[in-house]
């Protein structure tokens, strides 16, 4: 994601990103500390009131909370007028980076699918924290989808049923089911633990992340991931540091003691999978002295390392959770920005010329997105020359040949086997696997 902000930077959405950094730091704290001064003016003025009988005193003390409470007045409206001024300005920007124009297509492909859209705006509010703003969001789309549902006549909704039978009522009921998940205080405070964690990363403490990925190490280990002995790996080396760099208690479990004390504990249960990496670790204390010139310099060289891990952790979390590392919603708008422009100059061009856009199910030019934003390559079949679709997949053969399946069926004719056209090998159709890019 990080990339992809820098490709975003020095594009014409810079200015953009200017006057939303512009807006963030605009902020109404500052208002918000004048309006504490005046409620502590306030408060202190009525406990001098209420403790002092004099009538004089009590003018003189409202008498001199006039101006300061003015002032203070004064200064919200000051500080209120930055964050104004802020928002206009970035509106300004939004409507030149994004000016509203027609994309020239027939159809809209989400028009006919607002609870996806929704449902991608909720998860991401939840991914980035913003639970307040999420639960706002999630009950006043479920306010809206209520309303309309009441607003359609008993007759109509009748009429819907006769002719579609329950499909529609479920679509909604599955549409509530869905949206309803994301209410979950679980999901909530799944991601308030991954926040918490990364707070503590960020600060350089590794120790919450490796108790989490500790805990979680079965799921982990079922996908592959090494997450919890990288973590580990790295805090033996951010112990070897010592004092010094860690900022850690300068104590038996610092330093080169506290990290060959670490890995006596911890590194016995990773040495079937990493003794490697374990051996290279330990064997580098013999270099303790100048480890700029041993063979295990690069491992100990950790400028980023804590932004990797933080990274993995995010990717490994989200991945327990079923969710992709990246926000799907910032993808499809990065990507959605850079695309579009393109597809309505093609789609204008086409229209002028009055011709037709005749490939189905993919786009006629190539989108030069980011290696970032490139999840699904595209297969080319070896036999016909084309494309693999959703409807005409990938299909590897057993001997790890892979052609696309009509090319596979009419190999096989009308029976049920058939010779891979690469190689001697003869197979039936049920052993081929299809493959998802």
């Amino acid at each position: 994601m990080a990339g992809a902000e820098e490709d975003m930077s020095s594009s014409p959405f810079g200015p953009l990103l200017a006057e939303l950094a512009r807006m963030r730091k605009s902020n109404v704290n500052a208002a918000i500390n004048d309006i504490d001064s005046i409620i502590n003016l306030l408060t202190a003025a009525r406990d001098q009131v209420a403790d002092d009988a004099d009538a004089h005193m009590i003018s003189m003390a409202m008498t001199t909370l006039q101006n300061p409470v003015k002032a203070r007045f004064e200064a919200i409206t000051d500080d209120l007028k930055d964050v104004t001024k802020a928002q206009r300005g970035f509106g300004k920007a939004l409507d030149r980076a994004l000016p509203h124009r027609e994309l020239p297509l027939e159809a809209d492909a989400m028009a006919n699918h607002p609870e996806l859209i929704n449902r991608a705006i909720a998860m991401h509010l939840l991914r980035e924290g913003q639970f307040s703003v999420a639960s706002t969001f999630l009950r006043e789309e479920q306010e809206r989808r209520e309303q309309n549902y009441a607003s359609v006549s008993p007759h109509s909704k009748a009429s819907s049923l006769d002719e579609d039978g329950d499909a529609d009522m479920k679509r909604d009921d599955d549409g509530d089911d869905d949206m309803q998940g994301l209410h979950s205080e679980e999901l909530q405070d799944k991601f308030s633990e991954m926040y918490r964690i990364l707070a503590q990363l960020k600060e350089r403490n590794l120790v919450p992340a490796i108790e989490w990925a500790r805990v979680n190490n079965p799921q982990l280990e079922t996908k592959g991931s090494n997450l919890e002995f990288e973590l580990s790996k790295l805090q033996f080396v951010w112990l070897f540091k010592g004092p010094s760099v860690n900022g850690l208690p300068d104590d038996a479990n610092n330093g080169q003691t506290g990290a060959l004390a670490y890995a006596r504990q911890h590194f016995g249960r990773f040495q079937s999978r990493h003794i490697r990496d374990i051996q290279q670790l330990c064997c580098a204390m013999v270099f303790a002295s100048n480890l700029e010139a041993s063979p295990y310099r690069q491992i100990f060289e950790i400028d980023y390392a804590f932004e990797d891990v933080a990274t993995s952790f995010t990717r490994e979390f989200c991945s327990l959770l079923g969710l992709s590392a990246e926000s799907p919603l910032y993808m499809a708008v990065t990507a959605g920005s850079i695309a579009l422009p393109r597809l309505i100059k093609y789609t204008t061009y086409m229209k002028e010329k009055k011709t037709e856009w005749t490939t189905e199910n993919e786009l006629a030019f190539e989108t030069p997105l980011p290696p970032s934003m490139i999840y699904h390559p595209i297969f080319v079949c070896p036999v016909s020359k084309e494309q693999t679709t959703e409807k005409n997949p990938p299909m590897m053969l057993p001997c790890g040949h892979v052609v696309c399946k009509e090319s596979l069926q009419n190999i096989a004719a009308k029976g049920s086997r058939y010779k891979c056209p690469y190689c001697p090998t003869e197979g039936h159709l049920r052993d081929a696997i299809k493959i998802t890019l």
